[in-house]
């Protein structure tokens, strides 16, 4: 499991976008990148963080920065969640993992007295240089869009 400081590099990864595209890290060098990790599509809090982040884009992007979700599901499943609830924001798919696990954004859960392996719902802030520039390792699914953009525009100026 990684963990990873503040202005460390970021991991590299390289996943599926909701249209079946690879897209990397490298790929986006020069922006700021969001990169979220949620637990799964349709489900009530991946729901209004998906759709916060989705509504505060134009915000984001106005800054020079994308944002990007990861979770298991596939990119069928982020299809349809990018469709029925109008998401504007860009989807991975990373069935095995491996970018949440690169992350440090897989690990030990519970519920209801059972503990699994899953995503622990976080996010990190990577500057236009691949480093990382914040990071949020429990996240409030409410609110954590606008908590986020505020970080985002605190680190540019």
């Amino acid at each position: 499991m990684a963990k990873l400081k503040l202005k460390q590099k970021a991991p590299a990864f390289s996943a599926l976008t909701t249209e079946g595209e690879t897209l990397a890290l490298k790929d986006l060098k020069g922006l700021w990148v969001v990169l979220y990790f949620y637990p799964k599509d349709n489900t009530p809090g991946c729901t209004i963080e998906a759709q916060e982040f989705s509504k505060r884009l134009p915000e984001f992007e106005e800054l020079g920065a994308t944002v990007i979700g990861v979770s298991k599901d596939s990119c069928a499943s982020h299809q349809k969640f990018v469709k029925g609830k109008k998401l504007k924001i860009n989807l991975l798919s990373d069935p095995e993992a491996d970018v949440q696990k690169a992350y440090g954004a897989w690990g030990k859960k519970s519920f209801m007295g059972r503990s699994f392996m899953g995503t622990l719902r976080s996010t990190y802030l990577i500057d236009p240089k691949g480093k990382i520039a914040a990071m949020w390792p429990e996240v409030s699914a409410k609110g954590h869009a606008e908590e986020v953009l505020g970080k985002l525009k605190e680190s540019i100026s």
